[in-house]
């Protein structure tokens, strides 16, 4: 009865209430209010997205600026060590452009995997293609004391890398990496991912480089009464061109790098194309060509940079207070090399001089040319240093594991 009472037009002024009419009023403009923002969300929305849009774009340039500066500090830094003499100077730039980077700016930065894959294949066709007939000649001639003499490297290796584990936080993997005698850009690639910690193996690798690199030609002429200028230089012949070597360079990685998946070799980024250029190289197929020189640089400055963004404050402390035990031990190694020079020079009748050079742990390309300036056995000393830097690197892997399984806990 009330309901419709309130709802007969007679009794409207006397049962309903005054502010009917003024609240419709404001409920109808409200619902007007409501009727007109769908047409204007459209434009919000779009306002919206585009700010996200070049908020998206404003941080890509940022990282697109934040790589271009490291990498040309890399290149500068390396054509600066370079011209000091320094060995593998675009590996040495980019160590300590990407060390820069990652102490003065908090943000972390990291190289794109795919770039670091490219680098360790470059880097494995590279050491690949150092493998020849007449090296592997030269080798067959004294194979058993040149075999005993590359195993017993590995050995002093060991027991080095044994000692430097007993410094406080270096483990047992890191400490044999970082001492392993020979094939330091190749060791220093494998590291991460055969869990050491490649920053002190990178540091303590070209750390025993840079001092072999110093004492072997005052050691070459003091002790062993090597002439500078005795040899004959190359007149710097070149093989098939940069274009053969490109077209060698890149299949050679990516038959190496499927292949090693494939097969799962450890590290197959780097040992795959190291064995198929090795391959290739003896067959012949080759025909000479050989890893372009700026494509080589690219890829240790690709290395270096990747291991110079991964250090802290912390790492950085840590690696240096390791460095006065870690120097002592490698001048021990060095020298104790240096005495298995003198028994493979014994027994296979070469001069002392080029059993010396044939030893030296690290440092082939000084070594070369050592050799190539004083008159010594190039291609003895060469097929040497290449058959240990092989056995380094392939013992890698076998190492690591048997160090993880005889951790103690």
């Amino acid at each position: 009865m009330r309901a419709g009472a309130q709802g007969h037009p007679r009794l409207a002024g006397a049962h309903q209430p005054r502010a009917a009419p003024a609240g419709r009023a404001a409920f109808d403009a409200h619902a007007a209010e409501l009727r007109r923002i769908p047409a204007a969300d459209p434009s919000c929305a779009r306002s919206r997205g585009t700010g996200r849009v070049t908020a998206v774009r404003g941080r890509r340039g940022a990282k697109l600026l934040d790589a271009a500066v490291v990498v040309a500090g890399a290149v500068v830094v390396g054509l600066l060590l370079d011209l000091a003499g320094m060995p593998t100077p675009a590996l040495f730039g980019g160590l300590v452009a990407g060390l820069v980077r990652a102490l003065a700016v908090r943000r972390p930065a990291r190289v794109p995997e795919p770039a670091g894959i490219a680098a360790q294949a470059v880097i494995g066709v590279a050491v690949g293609a150092l493998v020849d007939l007449g090296a592997l000649r030269a080798v067959a001639v004294n194979w058993l004391p040149v075999l005993l003499v590359t195993f017993a490297t590995l050995a002093l290796s060991l027991g080095a890398g044994s000692a430097l584990r007993l410094h406080r936080g270096i483990s047992p993997v890191t400490g044999a990496f970082a001492m392993i005698a020979g094939g330091a850009a190749g060791i220093t690639v494998m590291a991460r991912e055969l869990g050491a910690d490649e920053r002190t193996v990178a540091v303590l690798q070209y750390l025993r480089v840079l001092l072999i690199v110093l004492l072997m030609p005052v050691v070459a002429t003091t002790a062993y009464g090597a002439t500078a200028g005795a040899g004959i230089i190359p007149d710097g012949a070149s093989g098939p061109g940069w274009g053969a070597g490109l077209a060698f360079t890149a299949a050679c990685s990516v038959a190496g790098v499927a292949g090693g998946r494939l097969l799962r070799l450890p590290v197959a980024a780097l040992l795959g194309p190291l064995t198929v250029a090795a391959i290739v190289d003896l067959t012949g197929l080759s025909g000479g060509a050989e890893v372009p020189g700026l494509l080589e640089d690219a890829a240790f400055l690709g290395i270096g940079l990747q291991v110079g963004v991964s250090f802290t404050w912390g790492s950085l402390r840590a690696i240096g207070g390791a460095l006065p035990v870690a120097l002592g031990i490698t001048a021990a190694l060095i020298v104790a090399c240096a005495g298995l020079g003198v028994l493979l020079a014994g027994v296979t009748g070469v001069s002392a001089l080029d059993g010396y050079l044939a030893t030296t742990p690290g440092g082939l390309n000084a070594v070369l040319a050592t050799a190539r300036d004083s008159g010594a056995d190039t291609t003895f000393v060469l097929s040497v240093q290449v058959l240990r830097l092989l056995v380094m690197l392939g013992s890698a892997p076998l190492i690591a594991r048997w160090l993880r399984r005889s951790r103690p806990g």
